[in-house]
């Protein structure tokens, strides 16, 4: 491995070359994997649709997305990046690859809600729950995340509330990304704070829709290309698109497709404080029904009332779910998404 990349943690710097530094870091099982002498790396799906499965991720194909990401955003040699994802995720693991390909400099922190460095962090990718934790915990991680240059965010979806305070922090530097495992990350970003949500495609990617309308990827070096997804898009030209939502969830009512994850977005501030979903359920005659999907205790009668009145006002009008269920806990995938069950 020729790489003059270097990773700093718990304020000492080494040399990523090294194999003898990697010993007790959170970097060391995959830096072993990475170097040896296999063509490829082992990874998981995330199991947003289903059990997750291994999958064989191809360091080449890595090493090719990994240059994608570093030329989009503009890293030269010794720019500092920050790794606060586990490198057991494809996330993680991207983050090494960048730097080993771009001669980059890892700062390390430690993998959980509300991660601390001290560096200037040239580029950072996190997960919503992070960015929520460093905007709203204290001063000192809202300024943190102030002093990043460029943000991504990936994972799951970031709610507009989010999107708006990262806007009114001053951060025009950050991305929503779109991507999954067997893309190798992202193959496209959209910047927040341009209005509504439009995700470009990285150098030399494209797109297409099936008959579902579900997006195709063209990337060369993604193995199964095209790509067929099961996200539903409104594809805006070959290289840019809009995300509706999961194939998987539509909803069919009474002849009606309606896409939870986007009416999810119309009414995610009606929700400060819990998590919640839209979900189909059968409905004799309807077919099927939109209903709510409450985390935590039940809300009192005239509490719930309110909060469907105040869903309708935000509404198309076949949007409105019919009933509300709640669930003491949220099944998550092992990456941490809500799975609606």
């Amino acid at each position: 491995m020729q790489t003059k990349a270097t990773f700093t943690y718990k304020g000492k710097t080494y040399a990523l070359a090294d194999q003898q530094t990697w010993a007790g870091t959170p970097i060391e099982t995959f830096m072993r994997e990475w170097s040896n002498s296999e063509g490829h790396v082992w990874g998981h799906t995330s199991g947003s649709t289903g059990e997750p499965k291994r999958i064989m991720l191809p360091k080449a194909a890595m090493t090719a997305s990994a240059q994608l990401t570093n030329q989009h955003f503009g890293l030269k040699e010794n720019d500092t990046i920050l790794l606060c994802l586990s490198t057991d995720y494809i996330a993680g693991k991207m983050v090494v690859v960048r730097a080993i390909v771009g001669n980059l400099r890892i700062v390390i922190a430690d993998v959980k809600s509300l991660p601390e460095w001290d560096d200037q962090i040239k580029f950072a990718a996190l997960v919503p729950m992070q960015v929520e934790a460093l905007l709203h915990i204290d001063s000192k991680s809202r300024e943190r995340l102030k002093g990043i240059d460029t943000l991504i965010i990936g994972g799951s979806p970031l709610n507009q509330e989010l999107q708006d305070e990262l806007t009114a922090l001053g951060m025009s530097n950050a991305y929503l990304t779109y991507g999954m495992t067997e893309t190798l990350s992202h193959v496209a970003v959209a910047r927040i704070g341009e209005g509504e949500l439009t995700y470009k495609a990285l150098k030399g990617i494209t797109f297409e829709t099936d008959e579902r309308d579900c997006l195709k990827i063209n990337a060369q070096h993604i193995q199964q290309a095209p790509f067929v997804t099961n996200d539903v898009v409104e594809l805006l030209n070959s290289t840019s698109f809009r995300w509706k939502g999961r194939w998987d969830n539509v909803v069919n009512s009474g002849g009606i497709k309606l896409f939870p994850e986007k009416i999810e977005k119309k009414i995610s501030d009606l929700f400060p404080d819990r998590r919640f979903y839209l979900k189909g359920e059968p409905d004799k005659r309807l077919g099927s029904c939109l209903v709510l999907k409450i985390e935590g205790s039940p809300l009192a009668e005239d509490d719930e009332k309110a909060l469907l009145d105040a869903i309708k006002k935000r509404v198309e009008k076949y949007e409105s779910p019919k009933s509300v269920t709640y669930l003491e806990k949220f099944e998550e995938t092992t990456t941490g998404k809500t799975k609606r069950t």
